[in-house]
């Protein structure tokens, strides 16, 4: 058995180990993320961020991640997309456990990085053991310079500043080098950072930097392409990301040609035939300046228009978004159907076209689904 499975399965095992009051149902490949989580910090609201602390890992929290994404043109005329993750998955309460030796490190990192074009899609995934092995750790992430890091794919503040930043990976015959910058500040999603995730008030510490400019080169299949563009930059950290009765989430991050940015998000109650869901939505129009306007999640009409099967899952690809608190109405659209994450936790994680009949409501971005399971 390969490393990476036997990293997977203590992922599993561990976080699996402590049963919750209800059992998630569906068979979510996500599932995982609604297991109890005694022994953790959990998100509450109230707790105020602290820059550049929390550019760093939280330790004392079950599982977290460092999210990018990037929409680029290339210098072919070609328009191209790019994501890179870093997860850091706790599998022990923090001091439960004396770790002799690397290998029995409490925390366990997961990294994917997916390259898309036109007509192609490729996903990689790596494992390691945090903790240091020999004079230095396999990976990490340190808040002062910023650096999160599996191997030699990383992302890291290029000096002594949050910004730039730099993030690179290769596997095989692909890559990607971007430098990453901005003049806006930090985005606290939800309240003051706290985002919402449940009727209950469960949910996760979230901040953001959608207005990253992105430039580089990505490598496909041996050819190198320049490419610029826009990139969108997502923290997380929580201890129970999902509730025993969610089955998973669609998430859309876009860039409008309005120079306004539109994340929202929902959270998918059990499907029919199990206990019943608890649904929840959340929006955010980000002005171009930088302000931020709540949306009414009432208010939030998302509509699938069309659906079609990938990997043997049916995904919906095509939606209608009615925003009528901010007079918008748009399509968002998968720039091809052919975008799914193929790795141990399998998701759909792609480019999308987004079309309407004004600025504010065309543009691109990114969309995420996880947890369907048919």
């Amino acid at each position: 058995m390969s490393q990476a499975r036997v990293l997977l399965l203590v992922i599993a095992m561990t976080i699996g180990a402590c049963e919750p009051s209800a059992t998630p149902a569906g068979g979510s490949d996500f599932a995982v993320l609604a297991k109890a989580a005694e022994g953790y910090t959990q998100a509450r609201p109230g707790r105020a961020l602290d820059f550049p602390r929390d550019h760093g890992a939280h330790p004392d929290f079950r599982i977290e991640w460092w999210y990018l994404t990037a929409n680029l043109q290339g210098a072919d005329g070609r328009d191209y997309g790019a994501q890179w993750t870093l997860f850091r998955s706790a599998v022990r309460p923090p001091g439960s456990f004396a770790a002799a030796n690397p290998w029995q490190s409490e925390q366990v990192y997961m990294a994917h990085f997916a390259l898309t074009w036109p007509d192609g899609h490729r996903a990689f995934q790596r494992y390691a053991r945090g903790g240091l092995h020999g004079d230095e750790a396999r990976a990490g992430a340190v808040a002062e310079p910023f650096a999160a890091w599996l191997d030699d794919w990383a992302l890291a503040s290029s000096g002594r500043d949050w910004l730039p930043l730099e993030v690179r990976a290769t596997q095989d015959e692909h890559a990607l080098q971007l430098v990453l910058d901005s003049d806006q500040p930090l985005l606290l999603q939800g309240e003051a950072g706290f985002s919402q995730k449940h009727p209950n008030g469960a949910g996760s510490h979230y901040y953001s930097q959608p207005f990253l400019q992105a430039s580089g080169e990505v490598r496909i299949n041996g050819q190198r392409i320049a490419v610029s563009g826009k990139a969108w930059l997502d923290r997380e950290w929580s201890s129970q990301f999902l509730q025993p009765d969610q089955a998973g989430w669609d998430w859309f991050a876009l860039h409008l040609d309005s120079g306004e940015k539109l994340m929202l998000f929902r959270l998918r109650g059990l499907p029919r035939g199990a206990q019943p869901g608890s649904a929840y939505r959340h929006g955010v129009l980000i002005s171009a300046g930088g302000g931020k306007q709540l949306l009414d999640p009432d208010l939030i009409q998302l509509q699938v228009l069309q659906r079609e099967h990938v990997f043997g899952r049916l995904l919906p690809l095509a939606w209608r978004i009615e925003l009528p608190q901010i007079g918008r109405s748009m399509t968002v659209a998968a720039l091809h159907p052919n975008q799914w994450m193929d790795v141990d936790f399998p998701y759909w994680e792609g480019v999308v076209t987004v079309s309407g009949d004004n600025a504010g409501s065309r543009g691109t971005g990114y969309l995420e689904m996880t947890g369907y399971t048919q």
